[in-house]
């Protein structure tokens, strides 16, 4: 099954990325901090949604408009008193298909799973507020993420190889990285 392919095989990249984030996360000293890298899963988020919204739609995905996404992370933005001005740069994969977009997003989604753990880091930081992206789908973020996961095997059932959608996970982990070491993020 594609899900499985995508977890063992981009799961270096996957640590990677995660490490990077982490150490951002454990610098939050302030709310202006936590801002700043809001600012990053932003840009990239942004970025990554517009690129997957010419190949998903609700015949592909039918609760897409119900899916997490950049939205929440603006209204945490915002809620600290932040904005999306001044944004680091951000490189989304070039995607061409719906399996390439669905393998890109099943980065995005994945992420809703460590989202608990962030708000209590946070929290341990002294951060109140602007978790609304990080709660992901709070007791139903495991039940969503099946629905996709099962939306993604179904479009990956037919392949011979899983080689191409792994390419694009790891695309998508390693830009995502990329942000956070952008001069713009470096702290």
């Amino acid at each position: 099954m594609l899900r499985e392919q995508l977890k063992e095989r981009t799961h270096a990249a996957h640590q990677k990325t995660e490490g990077i984030i982490i150490r951002k996360i454990k610098a939050i000293r302030s709310e202006s901090d936590y801002v700043e890298v809001l600012k990053g899963f932003y840009a990239y988020f942004s970025a990554v949604e517009k690129e997957m919204a010419k190949y998903i739609t609700e015949d592909v995905l039918p609760d897409i408009k119900e899916r997490r996404n950049s939205s929440y992370i603006k209204q945490d933005i915002e809620a600290l008193g932040g904005s999306v001005n001044n944004l680091p740069p951000a490189v989304a994969p070039k995607l061409s298909s719906t399996l390439e977009a669905l393998s890109a997003m099943y980065v995005l989604e994945g992420s809703i799973m460590g989202g608990p753990y962030i708000v209590k880091m946070l929290q341990k930081q002294g951060i109140e507020t602007g978790f609304s992206f990080f709660e992901g789908y709070g007791a139903e973020s495991g039940m969503m993420f099946g629905k996709f996961a099962a939306v993604l095997n179904k479009y990956g059932e037919e392949l011979e190889s899983f080689d191409h959608p792994v390419n694009v996970a790891d695309e998508t982990f390693t830009n995502f990285g990329e942000v956070f070491t952008s001069s713009v993020l470096v702290g």
